[in-house]
Formats: structure tokens, sequence, C-alpha cells
């Protein structure tokens, strides 16, 4: 149900358009292209079998693991709002 100036569905909207992101940032992070010998950032070794498992693949395990984990720490950022800044 919405109310004041927002129109007939337009939670719904909001949450699509969230997914919609989401889906989008999950896609730009997939690896592409073809799979690197070494390890872009430290230069390690990447083994055969993950190369062949992930293709495009540009780190070895331990960096992709720290990269993974920073990316983790972004959450986007929130649609909705406060409750206190929707009713000033």
């Amino acid at each position: 149900m919405a109310v004041g100036w927002a129109g007939d569905g337009a939670e719904q909207d909001q949450i699509n358009s969230t997914i919609e992101d989401g889906i989008a940032r999950a896609r730009s992070a997939l690896p592409a292209g073809e799979s690197l010998m070494e390890c872009e950032v430290c230069g390690e070794v990447i083994p055969e079998g993950r190369r062949k498992a992930i293709p495009g693949v540009r780190r070895c395990v331990r960096c992709q693991s720290q990269a993974d984990q920073h990316a983790a720490a972004f959450s986007g950022y929130n649609r909705r709002g406060s409750k206190d800044s929707q009713l000033r």
C-alpha cells in the first residue's frame, strides 16, 4: 500500500531495483577472458586445476579470499531511508 507521493507498487519497484543492482554488481565481479598463469596481485603461480575450474581467473586463492573479504564489507546503499528522515 503506497501512501503520500509514492505510486501503487512503489515498494515492489524498490525491491526489484535493489535486487537488480545486486545482480549487476555480482556479474561485474565474475572473471572473464583468458585465465592468467600467475596471480596479478602477488605473482604466485595459479594451479592448472583452478584455471580450468574458473575460466578467466586472475588471482590465486589467497589473494582472491582477501579480495572477497574486502568486497563483503561493501553493503551497497539503503534505498529506504530512516523513518526520521521521512518525517522531516
